[in-house]
This record gives C-alpha cells, sequence and structure tokens, in this order.
C-alpha cells in the first residue's frame, strides 16, 4: 500500500500541479537571519507588511501552532519563448505571470482540493496558504526539494527553471521530508547584469525599492526620476532577471490554462492603454494581477514606458492625460511630455496648467519637465 506522502504526491499531481514536496514546519536560522537583514536594510520599501509580520513569516509554527509537516505545491507558468522581451517602441510589456489570470486564484482552488483530500483521506487538520500570507515559501520549496533560491532571490528548479508559483498545504501530519535542494549557480552572474537599475547590492540580496517588479507593482507614489528610464517599456512586472537563467534550458510551456498569456496582453499598445478610463480598465483586467494596482498605478507605469519610447506620434496620448483627476496620472504624463517634446512645447502646456495645479508633487513634475526641455 502507498504511503501518504505517495499519496498526496499523487493526488497533487492528479489536481494539476507540477512539483510536490515535503518540509517540516520549521525554518532554517539562515532563512530567518536572511529575512531579519533585509528588513533591517530597508530593502522592504513600502512594503510595511513585511515588516509588521515578520516575528509571523519567520517561524511556520507561529501561523499555525499545530503544524508539522508543510506540503509544498508548485505550478508551472513557463511560456512558450520567455526569454524574448517585447521590443516595440509603442508597445507595453507585462509580465508573463500576469497575462492572463491572477494566479492566486488559481492556485488556491487546487490548493483547497488537495486540503480537502486529505483531510477526508486522512482524518488530518489543514490550512492552506499562497504568498498572500506571511510565508517564506522559498526556504521553504528549498527544504522541500523544489528549487532553490538563486542569486536573484527567486526560486530555480531544475525542471522547470524560474517558472514555478508556490502554494503551501500545512498539516498537523507527520510527513517525512524531502531532500532538500541544493544551490546550483554556482559562478554564474547572468540574472544580476541583467537587472536593468541594478536592484541586486550583492548576489542573493534583492533591494526592492529599486527592482522594476517592486517599482511597477507595489510602489504607490511616483516612480524616482532617475529610475524612470532604466524601467524601459515595461509596465507591469519585470522578468529579466528569470529569463536570462540558464536553467531555463529545461523550461516548458505551462498546461494551465488560466496561465496561458492572453494575445491582447503580448505586446499591448501604450496609446490604447494611456487613454483606459476605470471603467474600461477593470473590464480589460478582470480576473487578473494587474486589476489589483489599480488603474492610477497601472496609467503611471504606462505613461512612463511612453516617455521612455522616444515615439512622438503617442503625444496625443500623454496629452490627453495632463488633465487626469489622478494627480499620480497626471505627475506621469508631464514626466512623458517633457521627454516626448521639445522645451517650448512643454512651457505650452505648463503656462495653462500650473497655476491652477493643487498638488505640490504634480507642480514639481513640471519644474522637472520644464529643465528637461
Amino acid at each position: 500500500m502507498e504511503s501518504p506522502r505517495q499519496q498526496i504526491r499523487a493526488r497533487a499531481l492528479a489536481l494539476g500541479f507540477d512539483a510536490v514536496g515535503f518540509a517540516p514546519a520549521v525554518l532554517s536560522k539562515e532563512a530567518k537571519n536572511g529575512l531579519e537583514g533585509f528588513i533591517a536594510a530597508g530593502y522592504h520599501g513600502d512594503m510595511g507588511w513585511l515588516a509588521d509580520k515578520a516575528a509571523r513569516r519567520r517561524d511556520p509554527q507561529t501561523l499555525w501552532p499545530e503544524a508539522r509537516s508543510v506540503v509544498v505545491l508548485g505550478l508551472n507558468y513557463g511560456a512558450q519563448d520567455p526569454g524574448t522581451p517585447n521590443e516595440v517602441r509603442n508597445a507595453g510589456e507585462i509580465s508573463i505571470y500576469a497575462r492572463n489570470r491572477d494566479y492566486h486564484d488559481l492556485i488556491k482552488k487546487k490548493l483547497k482540493a488537495l486540503g480537502r483530500w486529505m483531510d477526508e483521506s486522512f482524518g488530518c487538520a489543514i490550512k492552506v496558504f499562497v504568498d498572500t500570507a506571511p510565508v517564506m515559501e522559498k526556504p521553504l520549496a528549498q527544504a522541500a526539494g523544489i528549487g532553490w533560491q538563486g542569486k536573484h532571490t527567486n526560486l530555480v528548479s531544475r525542471d522547470f527553471g524560474s517558472w514555478l508559483f508556490l502554494g503551501e498545504v500545512f498539516t498537523d501530519l507527520d510527513l517525512a521530508a524531502s531532500e532538500a535542494e541544493s544551490d546550483h549557480c554556482g559562478e554564474c552572474r547572468r540574472c544580476l547584469d541583467a537587472c536593468p537599475t541594478a536592484a541586486f547590492p550583492a548576489p542573493y540580496r534583492l533591494d526592492a525599492r529599486r527592482c522594476v517588479s517592486y517599482l511597477t507593482i507595489e510602489h504607490k507614489g511616483p516612480i524616482e526620476r532617475s529610475l524612470r528610464p532604466l524601467i524601459g517599456n515595461r509596465i507591469y512586472g519585470c522578468d529579466d532577471c528569470l529569463s536570462v537563467c540558464p536553467w531555463n534550458k529545461f523550461a516548458q510551456a505551462t498546461g494551465e490554462a488560466g496561465l496561458i498569456a492572453r494575445a491582447d496582453l503580448a505586446a499591448p499598445r501604450l496609446a490604447e492603454l494611456a487613454r483606459l478610463n476605470d471603467v474600461a480598465f477593470r473590464a480589460m483586467f478582470a480576473g487578473s494581477p494587474v486589476k489589483r494596482i489599480g488603474r492610477g498605478r497601472f496609467l503611471r507605469n504606462v505613461l512612463i514606458a511612453i516617455g521612455n519610447s522616444g515615439d512622438a506620434a503617442l503625444l496625443p496620448a500623454v496629452t490627453e492625460c495632463l488633465d487626469d483627476a489622478d494627480e499620480l496620472v497626471r505627475g506621469a504624463a508631464i514626466w512623458a511630455l517633457g521627454r516626448l517634446a521639445g522645451g517650448e512645447r512643454v512651457r505650452e502646456f505648463e503656462v495653462s496648467r500650473r497655476p491652477g495645479e493643487t498638488s505640490a508633487a504634480v507642480r514639481e513634475e513640471w519644474q522637472a519637465a520644464l529643465a528637461i526641455g
């Protein structure tokens, strides 16, 4: 008869998971120290919830004292050709993981199905988590043998490269742990060198405050002006450090229908995106992770991409945003105007708008744009 571990693995694979491993419900001292150092250095930026919940994140049993084992699950989201970025000047680049359904919803559904089956089969208690919970899932995944944290701090798998979503089932079952995965990065530093904003102060260390994914998704305010030109056409997330990993030679295209990229999100036209009102934005990104950042932050990103495009044909889309109700959008539009138009055009628009501008931050954008002009 198959052991509970064997049965759980088989059931998880049948539910559509691509990787399954087992870890004790504890974290290594190295993982705990890494979290403390990350927060102490201020690398978490605006993500105050990381610091606020650090004590719970450091110890899985603070989430649930009865937990004995963690079933770590991986879901492959690899694209057909994830290493080829979109370089069309008038189009935006959306991270591969966000080109269809929100993975949280997909994984949570599968986790709950696995948890119910475990309860029915073994009479055990379970709790399921995805990355919205204070769980250090990458160290757990390494302890469970699914992969290792590469120099870019993301998980790398020998079977799926850098393209695995993670989820966990905590249980009071005492399951034998899998053999932990070791680090296979060696001397390679392709991921570090590929970062457009130099967000890695050292291998295995990420300063989120410079990371394009953090800046375009988590950061709520205006993006630092010195970093804007480095963002290029990335309007939601960034895959640069992931896509250059040599271990991607073993990657596979996902078989999960909800993760296969929508055609309209492969190279969306920036002018069309800049003209989305709130209703249109919500309709376009219904069920997508993009929706959670809201129209204001998304258009901020789109306008920065327009400013980086060098395409004067996009100026009409920029000028239409100068009067947007959202000051975040107005500020980004002014920056894009300064990048695409000459000083005369900037002054022309500034004369009619700046005197009545109520936002100090937006007035500063006018001053900066005039200086560029």
